[in-house]
């Protein structure tokens, strides 16, 4: 599939007609219709994540998956305006952008850190889907407080060793590469002794054990490294300043699970206020004025987030990366896709609290979704965490008192 002819030059008009012209040659009459009859709701109803994922290298190819990007690492090369001239024609066909780990959290620091060689290596696979990603960053004895982390990496010749566990690891069962922060050197503060690397899953001495929801499904794994051997090359970053290259990772994962309006996955965990509004009408509840009012409170806040998360958004078509302020989304809807999921097991009554026999397929919907969402606070940075970002780096309040900031690592006690 050839890139769309457009450029720095093109005018609104032009991207309008030209992505117009695209759509109607490219995206599938069953897919139009129905979007025109029933938007996303009657999408999802006639294209199966099978289905989108077979069509999806036609996306990418055209450049308008990541329409910002230099063409030769597969975008476009157009301004924010553009971008924003081409979505709007896109929009109405819920053509989301696979590998969203890789698109939100891997390419801004390849692209602030990255070597040239290593960004046309990595980024044209990673924006068609032909490689997934996901980082291999949390530890069990590293979670929020990430820097204090154990993976030691030593360096032998042009290679370096790594060792240790990384855990809730999302998608990395699915994943062919992975970021990943190590200890390079235990001598100095915590966090001017790490370096970042780009490993490859299938290298040997990587173990990779599923880890099973609540709601009976897979998404995180720990992963067991095992004196796996990465190449020099495949360093992203000076040595030592691992820590600097991953806070690019962890604002774009912040933004990722931010929700709808953010540039990443729309929600983590059921489904958005609309549909929950449309649920409600069809049990029979919205005759319920207590009901009317959760849901308009919910739907309010929902608008709210999307246009905040906006903001950053527009931050990351202009070729910056998500930064601090991604906590707000972050914090805030971790925060309101828990209610609005509650809010949904309560309209099902009594059929929320037990269901037949085999229990994960007969599980309703609402039911998935709330137990889902419990881990909203917690992944991509809890909201703790991310409440202290939001007061350090956004609000210009002091950082919290830490007796070991400039004690060697190796010195720090640990539980």
């Amino acid at each position: 599939m050839a890139k769309l002819a457009l450029d720095r030059t093109s005018s609104s008009a032009e991207i309008t007609a030209t992505v117009t012209a695209w759509v109607d040659e490219h995206v599938p009459q069953v897919w139009r219709d129905a979007a025109a009859r029933g938007g996303r709701a009657a999408i999802r109803e006639v294209r199966t994540r099978a289905d989108y994922e077979a069509w999806y290298p036609t996306f990418a190819g055209s450049g308008l998956a990541v329409a910002t990007w230099p063409v030769e690492y597969g975008g476009l090369d157009l301004v924010p305006e553009q971008a924003r001239a081409a979505e709007k024609v896109l929009a109405p066909f819920n053509l989301g952008r696979l590998n969203p780990l890789g698109l939100s959290a891997v390419a801004p620091p390849l692209f602030a850190y990255g070597t040239e060689d290593q960004r046309m290596r990595f980024l044209p696979p990673l924006v068609h889907n032909e490689e997934k990603w996901c980082q291999l960053l949390s530890e069990p004895g590293a979670g929020s407080d990430l820097a204090s982390l154990a993976t030691r990496a030593v360096q032998d010749g042009e290679e370096w060793v790594l060792a240790g566990q990384k855990v809730w690891t999302t998608w990395a069962h699915l994943s062919d590469f992975a970021v990943c922060l190590a200890r390079s050197d235990p001598t100095v503060p915590k966090r001017k002794g790490l370096t970042y690397f780009i490993v490859d899953l299938h290298a040997p001495g990587v173990d990779v054990r599923p880890l099973r929801h609540i709601g009976g499904e897979v998404d995180f794994n720990e992963v067991f490294l095992e004196d796996v051997r990465v190449p020099d090359a495949h360093r992203l970053g000076p040595i030592g300043e691992g820590w600097r290259v991953a806070n690019a990772t962890l604002s774009g994962e912040r933004q990722m699970v931010s929700g709808a309006g953010s540039g990443g996955v729309d929600r983590i965990g059921g489904a958005g206020a609309e549909r929950l509004v449309r649920r409600a009408a069809e049990l029979g509840r919205t005759g319920d004025p207590v009901v009317r009012q959760q849901l308009m409170v919910l739907y309010s806040e929902e608008r709210i987030r999307g246009w905040t998360n906006e903001r950053v958004r527009a931050t990351v078509r202009a070729g910056g990366t998500p930064g601090p302020a991604a906590s707000i989304g972050k914090v805030h809807g971790a925060s309101l896709n828990q209610r609005l999921q509650l809010l949904a097991t309560d309209l099902l009554g009594m059929a929320s609290t037990a269901w037949s026999e085999p229990w994960l397929e007969s599980m309703p919907f609402e039911v998935q979704g709330m137990l889902r969402s419990r881990a909203n606070t917690v992944e991509g940075g809890t909201s703790e965490v991310s409440k202290n970002i939001l007061g350090e780096r956004v609000l210009g309040l002091p950082r919290e008192p830490d007796p070991w900031h400039d004690h060697p690592w190796q010195e720090v006690p640990r539980s």
